[in-house]
């Protein structure tokens, strides 16, 4: 009896262990490159008495830690959102568009830093308070508020689960909420861990002809 309960508290201390911050640390130290398919809702709050505007699209992504990844929207409008180490660019394909800002100024406190950009925890600690959320839907949550108020986000939730065929967690769901009242929820599938992933997945060249605003 003595043996089984002390195996009990022993298993109660390794699940009381995984917790949201804690996959946010083992996230950030472990995975050094990443590539997901995601799908996004954007719902926009009630206005009037109407219902509230929900918009959905998907695409793919990739990155590679420190401060390079790429988001490629496919439906229900092309666009491209590249961040090379210096100049992160938008590049949207229906107004034949490109956005150039220098990406040092635009990402410390963005959600993209939260998962794809800084180099280690102590990073984001800069720029977020990083809180334990409880567990729902079988993720373990971690929320990140911005420290600097004069910003656009509110609060980010960030979801893991536990990985099958790997130690450690895989990023699951992102989710925003602006000072706007807008929610954002990214949930990401097929979640590839340091994959080899090449160079030029993270280098943009506007194409010839396009507008480039460089604000």
């Amino acid at each position: 009896m003595k043996r089984i309960a002390l195996l009990f508290i022993a298993t109660y201390a390794c699940i009381s262990s995984a917790t949201g911050l804690k996959s946010l640390e083992e996230f950030v130290k472990t995975v050094k490159t990443g590539k997901a398919d995601f799908s996004q809702v954007v719902t926009a709050p009630a206005k009037d008495g109407m219902a509230p505007k929900v918009k959905t699209s998907t695409g793919q992504f990739e990155f590679a830690r420190p401060n390079h990844f790429r988001f490629t929207y496919t439906k229900p409008f092309e666009q491209t959102i590249v961040a090379d180490g210096q100049t992160l660019w938008l590049y949207d394909v229906d107004l034949n568009q490109v956005t150039a800002r220098q990406q040092a100024s635009v990402l410390g406190s963005t959600p993209a830093a939260l998962i794809a950009s800084a180099a280690d925890v102590q990073a984001l600690k800069a720029d977020f308070v990083l809180t334990d959320a409880p567990d729902k839907d079988g993720l373990q949550w971690v929320t990140a508020t911005p420290k600097a108020k004069d910003g656009q986000l509110q609060t980010v939730r960030i979801g893991f689960i536990a990985a099958a065929d790997a130690p450690g967690s895989t990023l699951q769901v992102l989710e925003i909420l602006d000072n706007f009242g807008q929610r954002s929820v990214l949930t990401f599938k097929q979640f590839q861990t340091n994959p080899v992933l090449p160079s030029s997945a993270f280098t943009f060249k506007p194409p010839a002809g396009a507008d480039v605003i460089k604000p």
